[in-house]
């Protein structure tokens, strides 16, 4: 990480900081997914949607 910051005249704190942050939002997905899994939701169909919004053809 060193090189790669003197390379581009960044820090390596900015570097740790943008692994760190895109570590996270993998993390979050990865969590998001299991919770949706685990705990499945009511599904619609489209139909059921379009007449809950009063949206009839």
């Amino acid at each position: 990480m060193t090189a790669l910051a003197a390379k581009t005249g960044r820090t390596k704190t900015f570097y740790a900081k943008e692994a760190i942050l895109e570590h996270l939002d993998d993390m979050e997905d990865k969590y998001l997914a299991i919770n949706r899994l685990e705990n499945p939701g009511k599904r619609w169909t489209l139909d059921e949607m379009e007449q809950d919004l009063d949206l009839e053809r």
